[in-house]
């Protein structure tokens, strides 16, 4: 007796998704970031974690930022390096290198070269989601808040 195999289902990305979390992610941003016009950088603690936002290119409709997360244990837990590009005009929020990785495809033909998963732009911008929700949830600010006198 043969057996057959299963085929496999082709690869689709699934566009809405991806769009509503890109979507998210932009509005997560400006949560973190609300003055990114007027100010090139951003800086807050996520627990023992430095966090770093920055500004390394303007255009009309687009901004792009470094994302950066560096661990008191850096060692151990490493560094995060993050570029993305925002479309104002969109609304979207886009992970354009992740890591060291530059230029992810939307999707890959697996197995690959690289080894690279066939949705590893997907995952990407998802993991994006879940870092930039956490820093909301659990950034603090490194500098100390003044405290303004003589008031009344």
């Amino acid at each position: 007796m043969m057996l057959q195999r299963a085929k496999k289902k082709p690869f689709k990305l699934d566009l809405a998704e991806m769009h509503a979390v890109c979507e998210a992610n932009y509005a997560r941003l400006l949560r973190l970031f609300p003055d990114y016009e007027n100010t090139n950088s951003r800086h807050f603690a996520v627990g023992d974690a430095k966090v770093s936002l920055e500004v390394v290119e303007r255009c009309r409709y687009t901004t792009i930022f470094h994302l950066h997360q560096q661990h008191a244990q850096d060692a151990w837990l490493g560094r995060l390096r993050v570029e993305v590009r925002a479309y104002h005009d969109a609304g979207m929020l886009e992970v354009g290198m992740f890591q060291s990785h530059r230029r992810i495809a939307a999707r890959y033909q697996y197995p690959n070269e690289r080894m690279h998963q066939q949705d590893e732009k997907s995952q990407q911008n998802r993991f994006l989601a879940d870092w930039l929700e956490h820093c909301l949830q659990n950034g603090r600010a490194t500098v100390g808040l003044r405290t303004v006198t003589g008031l009344y």
